[in-house]
């Protein structure tokens, strides 16, 4: 199986900003990654994130290196990565650099899940697609 590399490092995507000083509100940050406020909260209660700093108000104020996390972690949730496989991850790389051949070897497994999942669901797709052209040929086969 091949594995494709693997960037170890929280890096911001081009398309991600903060405003000019750098620090966003809870408020921003959710309209940016299109989350809930709950949903950033839970992540900063879990570890996932933070803790985030907070202003004299008591407002969070979110780094540029809050944003990384964040936009990693809702990378990996969309792919199906769960909640406690991330909170290893992050844990491990809050640990420092002894613990980089263990995160690979955790995202690794990841990556090699995913791809039995793309694999997967490619055959799916390719069965609908079949089927589909059946349907439009008229062409219809005996089962479902």
């Amino acid at each position: 199986m091949s594995k494709i590399n693997i960037d170890l490092n929280l890096t911001l995507s081009d398309n991600i900003t903060t405003k000019g000083s750098n620090i966003m509100t809870i408020k921003e940050v959710a309209e940016k990654f299109d989350m809930t406020n709950d949903t950033l909260r839970y992540y900063e209660k879990v570890g996932l994130v933070g803790p985030v700093k907070k202003n004299s108000s008591g407002i969070r104020d979110y780094s540029e290196e809050d944003l990384k996390r964040i936009e990693f972690i809702k990378c990996m949730r969309s792919a199906g990565i769960s909640i406690e496989v991330l909170k290893k991850y992050v844990d491990l790389y809050d640990e420092g650099e002894s613990t980089k051949l263990e995160r690979q070897h955790l995202l690794e497994e990841e990556q090699d899940k995913l791809e039995e999942k793309i694999r997967t669901m490619t055959e799916a797709l390719d069965k609908l697609k079949y089927k589909i052209e059946l349907y439009k040929t008229n062409k219809l086969d005996e089962y479902l």
